[in-house]
């Protein structure tokens, strides 16, 4: 993309956020293990910058076997050992164990007939909400609550601020900024 286009701020100049916040950021997705590989993803975000995620994400992809949650279920104490031991991921106890936790709890949702992408698009009716295009919260009542929702089903690293990140990132919000070219 040329660099006359205006962007969010947030996007700034280096290639790999550029092109996420073109391509990726804020377009509604409705794959129920992409919303699931990106709400774990943005749980090992917390305390980092997006970016540090994004240049390990096809690291994480390899590590945690294509996140595909039936594989990352079972998981052991010998894969958190194995990823602990990897320098292309973010080596947190806490969020390895919060990801598997989170691989059994998609798929105790699924064995329960429920669609994760129906039940993540279920707080918004299926709509996409829309940002004045000013102001980007930190949270948001709506992020609070799924927050609390998903904690109770027993997902963990899903804050009210990871949450509402989570949200903008799959489109459920769109916070590009008035004057982007995504808006």
């Amino acid at each position: 993309m040329s660099k006359d286009i205006k962007r969010c701020a947030w996007a700034g100049s280096d290639p790999l956020y550029t092109d996420y916040h073109d391509t990726e950021w804020g377009v509604p997705l409705h794959d129920s293990r992409m919303l699931w590989e990106q709400l774990m993803l943005e749980g090992f975000q917390a305390g980092l910058a997006w970016i540090t995620v994004l240049r390990k994400r096809e690291t994480f992809r390899k590590a945690f076997k294509g996140f595909e949650p039936a594989r990352v279920a079972r998981f052991t104490e010998k894969d958190i050992l194995r990823l602990l031991d990897d320098p292309g991921i973010i080596r947190s106890r806490a969020k390895i164990e919060a990801t598997i936790n989170g691989a059994r709890v998609y798929e105790e949702m699924k064995a329960r007939g429920e669609s994760f992408d129906a039940y993540c698009w279920s707080f918004t009716d299926g709509k996409v909400l829309r940002g004045d295009g000013r102001t980007v919260h930190a949270q948001t009542p709506l992020s609070v609550t799924i927050s609390k929702d998903l904690k109770k089903r027993g997902f963990k690293f899903v804050g009210p601020t990871i949450t509402y990140a989570w949200m903008q990132a799959v489109g459920i919000v769109d916070d590009h900024a008035i004057g982007c070219f995504r808006r």
